[in-house]
């Protein structure tokens, strides 16, 4: 099985600093989405960390071993994140998302901390693999807010985990089989809050993945592209 691979990344139409960095190491079966932390100090230092740590990995063999490293690497930055922010005078974050791909052996692996997205689509079906680390996910989880309502709240930019954030980070994971003709989007906040699932599901099951791309990127920015935009496409064959 091999694998293609796009992505694209945009500053947007409202920010004046492109805060996400994105990672495609086909040949190591590795891809990445990092957000940095809109409003706080160094953004885009924190998501570029985020990324040369997991650009950085050695060579894996299987897919436990390459989570596990990645996991390992995320979270030596959040401590190094933590260390920096500590190291200037008054309180400050230095944090970022993430959301990771990972595959072999026949196997995926979707990793991530905050709400940036990792999907899969297969047979024209997509599927939201990860799960938001945010406020309006858990009103959404509790029942206390529809989920039809969470990207028009105000506080639908809180989120509850992020790396460079707490002492301690938990990254999520779910694995699972991969099959031939199975579509991998990874996606920022700046893409998924603006483009609909079924809107994706469209635009990557009827078009050639540089096509697909630059269409949802394109939506984005039709639709005022407040946030930066970043996206990473893998399909397996």
């Amino acid at each position: 099985m091999h694998f293609d691979c796009v992505s694209r990344t945009d500053v947007g139409l409202k920010r004046k600093v492109n805060e996400d960095s994105v990672l495609a190491r086909t040949e190591a079966g590795l891809w990445a989405v990092a957000d940095g932390m809109g409003g706080h100090e160094a953004g885009e230092v924190a998501s570029a960390k985020v990324v040369e740590a997991l650009g950085a990995l050695p060579a894996a063999d299987g897919l436990d071993p390459l989570v596990d490293n990645a996991v390992a690497a995320l979270i030596a930055v959040n401590r190094e994140l933590i260390a920096m922010a500590g190291a200037g005078n008054g309180q400050r974050t230095i944090g970022s998302t993430v959301v990771g791909l990972a595959i072999a052996d026949g196997r995926y692996c979707c990793f991530w901390a905050g709400d940036s997205r990792g999907y899969r689509l297969r047979r024209g079906e997509i599927v939201q693999l990860s799960h938001d680390h945010s406020l309006v996910q858990s009103l959404v989880d509790a029942g206390m807010l529809k989920p039809e309502e969470a990207d028009a709240h105000e506080n639908a930019n809180v989120i509850t985990r992020a790396v460079g954030v707490a002492p301690d980070l938990s990254v999520d994971r779910v694995d699972g089989e991969v099959e031939p003709g199975d579509l991998f989007l990874l996606a920022s906040d700046g893409l998924t809050r603006l483009v609909a699932d079924a809107e994706m599901a469209a635009e990557l099951g009827s078009k050639p993945l540089d096509e697909a791309a630059d269409r949802l990127l394109a939506l984005a920015l039709a639709r005022g592209a407040p946030d930066n935009v970043s996206l990473v496409v893998t399909r397996a064959n």
